[in-house]
């Protein structure tokens, strides 16, 4: 059965282009979904058949380190690493660089980034991923999506999309869906979104 559509009548959280205010709106969102946090990470993993990639093997996977109210992707990224991908986990250098992509150690080999996010150390092989699976707090129906506010995937993306094609996953609840979300300039747009209910490819309508 195919996911339902994008829900026309999501609630507007803020006025158009105050993303400090829907960012916070968003956030209460998502705290709020969490509480079903467990069995919705597990069903991403359970729909990996339905994301546009056939073969895995080989392939360059990114994935995140979830915080408490996220989507978690560790059951996502077992299973793909079950089907010959590999996985990678991004590294902030510094603040207002663009992240780095390590092989994913176990996690008691991370250390802190310059984030203090836990992170493949040095050691770990560098590599560019063919796909990146990124987080966020809402996402539209048209490739929309908008994060934490650091900036840290549209400074990333836009740096590999101007070297090779790479596809752009966003992994979000069902729930964080948005009618339509404030774009700037800058900001990178998703090529479809892995909810638990399912794969939803962006629309090309402007």
């Amino acid at each position: 059965m195919a996911p339902p559509p994008f829900p026309p009548d999501a609630p507007d959280t803020t006025p158009a282009g105050d993303k400090a205010a829907l960012r916070r709106a968003l956030r209460g969102r998502r705290r709020a979904l969490a509480a079903d946090r467990a069995q919705a990470s597990q069903a991403l993993a359970d729909r990996v058949g339905e994301l546009p990639v056939r073969d895995w093997c080989g392939t360059c996977v990114s994935v995140y380190l979830a915080d408490a109210s996220e989507i978690d992707p560790a059951p996502l990224a077992a299973a793909l690493a079950g089907q010959g991908a590999t996985i990678l986990l991004p590294v902030v250098m510094a603040r207002d660089a663009a992240l780095v992509f390590r092989h994913a150690v176990a996690a008691c080999d991370l250390t802190p980034d310059a984030a203090g996010i836990g992170a493949p150390p040095a050691s770990s092989p560098a590599a560019v991923p063919d796909i990146v699976l990124a987080p966020l707090l809402g996402f539209d129906g048209f490739g929309g999506r908008i994060g934490q506010g650091g900036g840290y995937y549209d400074r990333t993306l836009a740096a590999l999309r101007a070297g090779a094609p790479v596809t752009v996953i966003g992994l979000a609840y069902a729930g964080q869906a948005c009618p339509r979300l404030p774009m700037d300039g800058h900001d990178q747009r998703l090529d479809g979104v892995l909810t638990e209910e399912g794969y939803r490819a962006a629309s090309s309508e402007s």
